[in-house]
This record gives C-alpha cells, structure tokens and sequence, in this order.
C-alpha cells in the first residue's frame, strides 16, 4: 500500500491511543497526521491538514448524529477525500445505513477484528463498502432472511395458483383500494363483478372449506400477507 495520510476523529482518550497504536504498529505505510476528540477539533485541523482518509467515529460527544453530520459535508466539499467510519454502534443500524448515505466508503465494528491494514488499503485502493467481519455476519444474515422470505413468496404464488392480476387485486385490496377504484386501474381490464368474481376464487383457494364463511376483503389481505403472497415492504400501487 502506498503511504496515506488519516485524520483520526474519536472522542474517547483511551479509544483514540489505541487506535493510534493500531495505526503505529499494524499500517505504517498510514501516517496519523492529526487526532480530534470535536467536531470543532476536526474543522479545526482541515483548515490546515489535508489527509487522504479520515477514520470517523459516529458518535461524538455524546450524539450519534454529528459523525454523519461530519462525514456528509466532507462528502459535498471534498468529494475526493475518504471517510471510513470506526464506530461502537454495534446495534444501530439506522445509523450504519445514514453514515453510507452521506458517503462514507465502509465501516469497521469496533469489535472482533478490529482495524486492519486490508481495511486501509481497500479503501485507498478506491473499493466502496468495506465492512469488518462483525457487520459482514449481519448483512449476511439480512441477506439470507431475504432470500428466504422470498423462495417462501415463490412457493405460495406457485402453490395457490396466484397470477398477475390476483396479485394486483390483493396488492390493492390492501392498499385500501375499492372494487371501483380497481377496475379503474390500466392494467386490470375487468369489471367490477369480474373483480369480485375474482375474489372469491382466491377466497376459495387461500382457506379452507371450514373458514370461508364470513372472509371479507380484509381478511383475504390479512389471510395473503399469512401466506407471504403479498409481501409488506412492496406494497406500491399501479398506475390509474
């Protein structure tokens, strides 16, 4: 790796000396030109300083907000310059996802690990979304969550014969949509009697012959989001 220059932002002593020493012992080809406890400290030491990377600590100060506050303006001022955040926010993933908005290049858990020179030199090298082996186990249990919930989806769809337009009708049925409303839509070229035709054939095939009594449409909804027909996160209507 060639030599670097990184600003170390950090506002606990004891966590910022060790830091240091990660730096002074494991990446020499880094040379830690200046350390600050403050966001003041900070702006203070670019208006003379011009690092290559700064190692940026979420929460400062108390506030979890003021390291994605950081890292935003340097991102609109400086886009050449790279952030990469070393954080205790083990928990937070809000903030993670805050923190990569605004454009830092990864983030390092300050647990397992650690800080290691592959990490540096990744994102001198130019690589986006570096990620400690700590939040590579939770973006890949995330992943596989998601995978899962959706060959679960694919499965229901095939099982209970779900097409296009039962999707789009139980998409909107829950959407608060009205049989009316329904029909207006582009893509559902049907009347209002073939829509509730329609819906009490998914009402048939989605329960049993002991439950069908009484299956409003809200209960047919709730009965397609049991069955992972429908899924929560995407439920966006067609255009009218």
């Amino acid at each position: 790796m060639e030599k670097c220059k990184v600003i170390i932002v950090e506002d606990v002593k004891l966590e910022l000396k060790g830091t240091e020493e990660i730096f002074r012992h494991e990446i020499p080809n880094a040379e830690v030109i200046g350390t600050a406890m403050t966001e003041a400290e900070f702006w203070t030491l670019m208006q003379t300083l011009t690092p290559d990377l700064v190692l940026l600590d979420l929460g400062l100060g108390g506030s979890t907000t003021i390291g994605v506050e950081i890292c935003a303006r340097l991102h609109r001022e400086q886009p050449e310059l790279k952030v990469l955040i070393f954080t205790g926010e083990v928990l937070n993933e809000k903030l993670w996802v805050d923190a990569l908005d605004a454009g830092a290049k990864g983030i390092i858990l300050k647990t397992g690990e650690l800080l290691t020179p592959m990490d540096i030199e990744a994102v001198m090298a130019g690589r986006e979304l570096v990620f400690n082996q700590p939040i590579l186990e939770k973006i890949i249990g995330r992943f596989r969550q998601s995978v899962s919930a959706e060959q679960r989806r694919q499965e229901a769809v095939i099982h209970y014969d779900i097409d296009e337009y039962d999707e789009r009708l139980l998409r909107h049925l829950a959407l608060g949509y009205t049989k009316e409303m329904i029909t207006n839509l582009k893509a559902m070229p049907f009347g209002v009697k073939s829509v509730e035709k329609r819906q009490n054939d998914l009402i048939n095939r989605l329960f049993r012959p002991d439950e069908r009594t009484g299956v409003n449409a809200c209960r047919l909804v709730t009965r397609a989001f049991e069955l992972r027909i429908l899924d929560i996160d995407h439920l966006e209507p067609d255009e009218e």
